[in-house]
């Protein structure tokens, strides 16, 4: 089920490292289509592509206070509890990353700084269904609360009753959300790209979907901003000879069983462990419910790597750069020191994977398919913008006008010397 390689194993290799959040050519089409009618026809082709891919048609689009009212007035006593505690754990570890504009004082009355802007409107896309994970709707929207971004509008698509998933809506009201529509698919996120009657142009999009969302998404990049185009989701587990194979067993299962394409993988210089937890692996399997799902993901993204050395198995993770990496090994801060590209690192045998995807406090949205090499956990810096503050006087002109007309000139860009040379006239008194 899942195989026991070595990093010499290249096809193995290429093939998990292969996996990325590619679209076949009638997605894409698809995807175009439903762009154009929605641009084109706005919430007119929300109701019409809404009744054609969910079989319902929304009345209305935009969910009133008192329907999300009603549903968190049902939210379960013991979710309720653990969503609250989940929400401030995300809300202060955030909190930490605000940052503050600057100004300084540059001498002759020159001010130069940074200005931290939060985005006036972002679009939250939630998936409906058995795809809902509430987790993931508090990793979207505290960020851009505690970014101080002024409206959140969710979109997710209706159940059979023309609203959103019950969840949804009562973890929105927990948030004080009250911009939610009945909306999903390629079709949601073309109302908050271009904006329709009802549904308001956003400024970013960010939240998870299917190959539809994610095309969409991609092609309205430009337009909007959005969080990323996300793959595949996967696990790495680093481990030496002292970790327990009942828990890296556990944890690979963990991330297999979301979806077919998930990749769940140890890299270990001790063959005795890797066999273990193959062991383990094939017997859990099983009992799970979501078998089906983990077997193949497994057998054909996952893999128990067994290197010469750890300084080897340390390098390997750096080259398959995973979302999430978990270090069970004996000094796990000192081997952390090492990793140069991860999503998130998880730190000893208590710190499983699922600890951050729900509760801890840092942000699950993160880079997928080796994108951790240049890409980071979702944050309060995805929902500002920084703008550069300039006030030049006209004495520190008059000291470094000439090389600034001289940089304009090297460049061939003889209007911008001008501008220089005409307060430089102005300052001779000519």
């Amino acid at each position: 089920m899942i195989p026991l390689i070595s990093p010499r194993d290249t096809d193995r290799l290429d093939a998990i490292l292969s996996r990325d959040a590619t679209f076949s050519d009638d997605v894409d089409a698809a995807v175009d289509d439903i762009l154009a009618q929605v641009r084109r026809s706005g919430d007119t082709a929300l109701l019409d592509l809404t009744e054609r891919f969910d079989d319902v048609r929304p009345d209305p689009v935009k969910i009133p206070p008192s329907l999300l009212d009603e549903a968190s007035d049902a939210l379960n006593g013991d979710l309720r509890e653990a969503i609250a505690n989940a929400a401030a754990n995300i809300r202060q570890f955030h909190e930490k990353q605000v940052r503050e504009s600057w100004f300084t004082d540059d001498g002759d009355g020159v001010i130069l700084g940074q200005r931290v802007v939060p985005m006036e409107r972002v679009g939250l896309y939630v998936p409906g269904g058995t795809a809902f994970y509430p987790s993931s709707l508090l990793m979207n929207a505290i960020p851009a609360q505690v970014a101080g971004v002024e409206e959140l509008h969710l979109v997710s698509p209706p159940q059979a009753d023309g609203r959103p998933h019950p969840l949804v809506m009562a973890t929105a009201a927990f948030l004080g959300l009250d911009h939610v529509y009945a909306v999903g698919g390629a079709q949601a996120v073309g109302a908050l790209a271009f904006g329709t009657e009802t549904v308001p142009a956003v400024d970013k999009i960010v939240g998870p979907g299917n190959a539809y969302v994610a095309a969409a998404k991609k092609k309205v990049f430009g337009r909007v901003g959005i969080d990323s185009v996300a793959g595949p989701s996967e696990i790495g587990v680093l481990a030496d000879d002292t970790a327990d194979p009942a828990f890296v067993a556990a944890d690979l299962l963990s991330q297999a069983e979301h979806d077919v394409r998930a990749s769940a993988i140890l890299v270990t210089p001790h063959r005795p462990l890797a066999e273990t937890v193959q062991t383990e692996v094939e017997a859990r399997v099983p009992n799970l419910p979501r078998a089906d799902v983990i077997e193949q993901a497994l057998s054909d993204y996952g893999a128990c790597i067994v290197t010469e050395t750890m300084d080897e198995a340390v390098e390997l993770m750096n080259t398959l750069a995973v979302e999430h990496l978990e270090i069970h090994v004996d000094d796990p801060w000192q081997t952390m020191t090492r990793i140069r590209h991860a999503g998130a690192i998880f730190l000893g045998e208590y710190s499983s994977e699922p600890v951050g995807d729900y509760f801890a406090g840092p942000n699950h949205v993160l880079p997928t398919g080796g994108t951790a090499r240049h890409a980071s956990a979702l944050g309060v810096d995805d929902f500002i913008r920084t703008q550069s503050i300039l006030s030049y006087t006209r004495d520190r002109l008059e000291e470094t006008g000439d090389m600034i007309v001289t940089l304009a000139e090297a460049e061939e860009l003889q209007a911008h010397a001008d501008a220089i040379r005409e307060r430089l006239k102005r300052a001779d008194g000519s």
